[in-house]
């Protein structure tokens, strides 16, 4: 009996060694794959109000039918800072290396009536895909989790849902696609307004917060390390502009589109309980 009494202390207290209760902080870094379901609203091209000086009839806004974006997908290092309050509630913060993503182009772009004879720019062309060469996503997220099983199993699942805050950084056009919005529809804008020289092409995208659900699970391998694993789904849209600038700096156009990234992110890291 006494060897029994022995034993059964032995495995409780190893038990609890690997446990994550109340007050322990859990810190893990690892690797984030962000898989992107895409879908995008046709492109909305507004025209300044300025004076038109051309028989080009250009309307004050337009869609072009049949065009779009779709953004890559993206891997990048990602660390997690979890705080269990209770055995089974934990508040964990998300953040690392932002991933950068490509954004591509489909359709083209053609303003109706003379206009669009005169010019109009496909947006599908290799030579100017991907027209965002390089975009980087900045998205911090805080997620409430609750944590499954007693805190003594060394396998828990959990479930979360939180909140993030997305916005856009170090947007560089593809050369390729700078050149050829020049040449066609900022021309024709630029005729449009009666302004002269070339014109200048910058790219923009709008911030949002965000919901976000989470699902994963923990293993603890030791009294201190263990292995976290997860999937995350964020609801992510934005609005991708294109701005026409004619060369004396006033804005002639925007092209824009609303694009649904709808992120599934996946992360498989290393933790460490203190």
């Amino acid at each position: 009996m006494k060897r029994i009494a022995v034993a059964a202390l032995t495995a409780g207290l190893t038990a609890s060694a690997y446990a994550q209760h109340a007050g322990d902080n859990v810190v893990a870094l690892g690797w984030f794959h962000v898989t992107t379901q895409h879908s995008s609203t046709p492109l909305i091209t507004d025209v300044a109000p300025v004076p038109i000086n051309t028989p080009l009839r250009l309307p004050s806004s337009f869609t072009s039918a049949g065009t779009g974006l779709s953004a890559s997908n993206a891997d990048t290092v990602g660390l997690v800072i979890s705080h269990f309050f209770t055995d089974h509630i934990a508040l964990t913060s998300v953040a690392g290396v932002p991933p950068t993503f490509k954004l591509y182009g489909h359709g083209t772009i053609k303003p109706p009536g003379p206009a669009g004879a005169l010019g109009s720019q496909n947006l599908s062309d290799p030579a100017t895909n991907p027209i965002v060469g390089s975009v980087r996503q900045w998205s911090p997220a805080l997620i409430f989790q609750y944590y499954f099983r007693d805190a003594d199993a060394k396998f828990r699942p959990f479930l979360g849902i939180g909140v993030s805050y997305n916005w856009f950084s170090d947007i560089q056009l593809n050369p390729n696609f700078v050149k050829a919005t020049q040449d066609d529809l900022g021309s024709v804008l630029a005729a449009g307004a009666g302004k002269s020289g070339q014109t200048q092409i910058s790219a923009k995208a709008s911030s949002s917060w965000s919901p976000v659900f989470n699902l994963g699970a923990t293993y603890n391998v030791t009294k201190h390390l263990g292995i976290v694993a997860s999937v995350t789904y964020i609801p992510l849209k934005t609005t991708s502009s294109v701005i026409v600038k004619a060369a004396d700096g006033s804005e002639l156009g925007v092209s824009r589109a609303d694009l649904k990234a709808d992120p599934i992110i996946s992360f498989l890291a290393l933790s460490y309980r203190f």
